[in-house]
């Protein structure tokens, strides 16, 4: 159902929330020929958020290359993100294939530099107001559909109507509060303290994760030579760890193996973190609503999927509802494509990192594929494709990668007997 023009919209589309997801849909909808206002609720156009993994994993690479962005990430100093991941069989290390392309990447990247610069670029885009100071305070409803926003300003309340309201204020969305769609939760049995580091080197310069089960641990060199460092503890542990935040932290790190080297580098910032941070999920539209980034999904930051896929869900909204929010289409359709879509891409990922987040042990197929990921090169760029969210939970557990996983660790148990 699309609405006449005679309804007095002040734009197409408003979205709220001026971070990674709200901006790229706005900068994605505009270049489509929609008019954007992108509401965000801080004045300051710098403004970015804190508590992150920094990361964009490999699948966001196409979502910044149509952005625009690439060049401006690699000048600003943005790592290109390749790993190896520690587990109890030793270390996954994936390497391009002989005479094949580089592995795929995207980047570790600060948010006090990302955010900034995404949000100006959305603001550059021809078709976007960005509107600073603008804190979502109600929807303007008609017959049970939405068809636009009341905001707080600097200068008072105001009302903007829209055909769509773009619900991209993260996993506490105020959007969806008003619009009543209320969030799933799982339980996250996990915390998580983060600290950054400066002049921290890492082996072989790329980013690390331990799988400890059922602890964690990443570091993720960043730009200006920054390095993030989490540990992700069982919450069993979390009494005691409190006791002595500091302590506890850099003696968890100082205990990994092949621990980077922290007493010799500089720490810049507090250790911050989360004791409770549970998964969440929701339906991705309403009527007149759509939901983008951490306001629809989201799940486990041990993985730092986040960011990812705050930009993939942007881009898929841009491309649903394009036509229909202009007055070209049926936009029920439309948002009924998105989220199908939605749900088809990302639900595979989101349940698995829900069980995850247990924190249990490895599962009978994360043993058999993780184990072989360790003793052979191709199993180790299979987990890295699953790692970087190119290839869903199906792809990733196929039955010819199980079978081959299981051929590389027969092999390897036959070697060791006869050596």
């Amino acid at each position: 159902m699309t609405r006449p023009e005679s309804a007095g919209y002040d734009y197409d589309v408003v979205i709220s929330g001026a971070s990674l997801a709200g901006s790229a849909a706005a900068i994605l909808l505009a270049r489509r020929g929609v008019r954007v206002a992108l509401l965000e609720r801080h004045s300051d156009p710098e403004a970015y958020k804190v508590l992150c993994t920094h990361s964009l994993t490999a699948n966001a690479y196409p979502v910044l290359d149509e952005l625009g962005l690439i060049p401006a990430l690699e000048n600003a100093g943005a790592v290109r993100n390749h790993a190896r991941w520690y587990t109890r069989w030793g270390w996954i290390e994936p390497k391009a294939a002989p005479a094949g392309p580089e592995l795929p990447y995207a980047y570790n990247v600060r948010r006090s530099t990302l955010d900034p610069l995404i949000r100006s670029r959305a603001a550059q885009s021809p078709g976007v107001d960005l509107l600073l100071g603008h804190q979502v305070t109600g929807l303007v409803r008609e017959a049970g559909r939405t068809l636009g926003v009341r905001a707080s300003t600097p200068q008072g309340e105001r009302e903007i109507r829209a055909r769509l309201v773009v619900g991209a204020d993260g996993k506490d969305s105020a959007v969806a509060k008003f619009a009543g769609v209320p969030a799933r939760q799982h339980e996250n049995r996990r915390f998580a303290y983060f600290a950054h580091f400066r002049n921290l080197p890492l082996h072989g310069g790329i980013a690390q994760t331990w799988f400890l089960e059922p602890d964690m641990a990443y570091a993720f060199p960043n730009d200006d030579g920054v390095t993030v460092i989490a540990v992700v503890p069982d919450k069993k542990w979390l009494p005691a760890f409190r006791e002595d935040l500091e302590g506890n932290f850099l003696a968890f790190v100082r205990a990994l193996p092949e621990a980077p080297p922290i007493d010799s580098a500089e720490r810049i910032t507090k250790i911050i973190g989360s004791v409770n941070y549970p998964l969440h999920s929701r339906r991705p539209t309403a009527p007149g609503v759509a939901f983008i980034g951490d306001a629809a999904l989201t799940s486990d930051p041990l993985w730092g999927v986040g960011c990812g896929w705050a930009l993939e869900s942007a881009q898929w909204l841009a491309e649903a509802v394009a036509s229909a929010v202009t007055g070209r289409g049926d936009l029920d359709r439309s948002l009924a494509a998105y989220a199908r879509g939605h749900r088809r891409r990302l639900r595979g990922h989101h349940y698995l990192a829900a069980d995850f987040a247990k924190a249990r042990p490895f599962n009978p197929g994360e043993r058999l594929m993780f184990s072989a990921a360790a003793r052979d090169e191709r199993a180790a760029r299979h987990v890295h494709l699953f790692a970087s969210r190119l290839i869903g939970p199906l792809r990733f557990l196929n039955p010819v990668a199980l079978a081959r996983a299981s051929a590389v660790n027969i092999k390897y148990r036959g070697a060791r007997k006869i050596g």
